[in-house]
């Protein structure tokens, strides 16, 4: 089959260093095109595909007939009018996290996916990782009881104030740049969705830099105890912990940046001490996540992550919000 090929829209930093090497990796994909106003900015990209066509603007890539995929890496207060938009030009869009601000908007696109019959989806890349895909497999199996708790913890120390994690226009703040792990790692695991939420919330600048959660969640497997921690100004952390009657699933070290701050790895522990450890020293998860994406292109291969999956942990991030008392 002829590979996707793919453009970018914008020169993003974490586009340069992440996403495209993974496209110009994957099986399946090629790296075609990159939409900047800055030439300059397209050279760190260039410097690993020196064939990358430039257009100087997001409406060129977009009229390109020679593009089927469009990756989207921009602030996230324009996800939803640029997904959109390729979906309205004929392109398949893997839009980065959060595809949306609301969870309303994510019905917009859900709407113009089915009209278009293209892939719409979010970049929530740690569900194409086999260390998550393992602790679901366990979770699954029964491998550690019945669930009773949950806990989740995520954090980064973010000082600089022009970083548009840190600006309430271009939708910042730590759950919209974290959050969506410390919930959705949850609800891929355990399937379960929240039925009642208190939240806590530290603001500063207007964005949230801290916020604390505590939920009762229901799934297929019964209910238990939720409770996350995301911070951007904080000494880096990341844990997930899934607590049940005869085990716990651990994932610690860089779950969520994984093979970054530690080796990508998951933990089994079961009664008498026993412990099991998986570890997945080379699996990369941007780039299984745009073979993911491929296969779904050319193949009809269900999507792992759909954007009904995403729209469910954006409502109980609404839901955050909307409950949330200050501190």
């Amino acid at each position: 089959m002829q590979p996707v090929r793919w453009g970018v829209l914008g020169a993003a930093r974490f586009a340069r260093e992440h996403m495209a090497p993974a496209i110009h990796a994957a099986e399946g994909a090629e790296l075609a095109a990159l939409a900047t106003s800055d030439p300059a900015k397209a050279a760190g990209f260039r410097a690993f595909c020196p064939s990358l066509t430039l257009h100087p603007t997001y409406e060129a890539l977009l009229a390109d007939p020679g593009i089927d995929a469009v990756y989207i890496p921009l602030p996230n207060h324009m996800h939803v009018e640029w997904t959109l938009k390729c979906l309205a030009a004929g392109k398949h869009v893997l839009t980065e996290k959060p595809i949306a601000l609301k969870a309303r908007e994510i019905d917009q696109i859900i709407a113009a996916r089915d009209r278009s019959k293209l892939l719409a989806a979010e970049a929530y890349m740690i569900v194409h990782h086999p260390q998550w895909q393992r602790a679901k497999e366990w979770f699954e199996a029964g491998e550690i009881g019945d669930l009773v708790h949950a806990d989740v913890a995520f954090s980064f120390n973010l000082t600089d104030g022009g970083n548009i994690r840190n600006k309430p226009e271009t939708g910042g703040g730590s759950l919209r740049d974290i959050g969506v792990y410390t919930f959705g790692c949850a609800r891929f695991v355990t399937r379960a969705e929240p039925v009642d939420i208190s939240a806590r919330i530290h603001r500063e600048g207007g964005v949230d830099v801290f916020a604390q959660v505590a939920a009762t969640m229901e799934g297929p497997k019964g209910r238990f105890t939720y409770g996350s921690m995301t911070s951007m100004r904080m000494y880096n952390r990341q844990v997930a912990t899934f607590q049940g009657t005869k085990g716990m699933i651990r994932l610690e070290g860089g779950p969520f940046n994984a093979n970054v701050n530690d080796l990508a790895a998951v933990e089994l522990h079961q009664r008498g001490n026993r412990v099991t450890v998986e570890r997945f020293p080379t699996a990369n998860h941007y780039k299984l996540q745009v073979e993911a994406f491929g296969r779904t292109v050319r193949e009809g291969v269900a999507y792992p992550c759909s954007l009904e999956f995403v729209r469910g942990t954006q409502a109980m991030m609404d839901r955050v919000y909307e409950v949330a008392v200050e501190i």
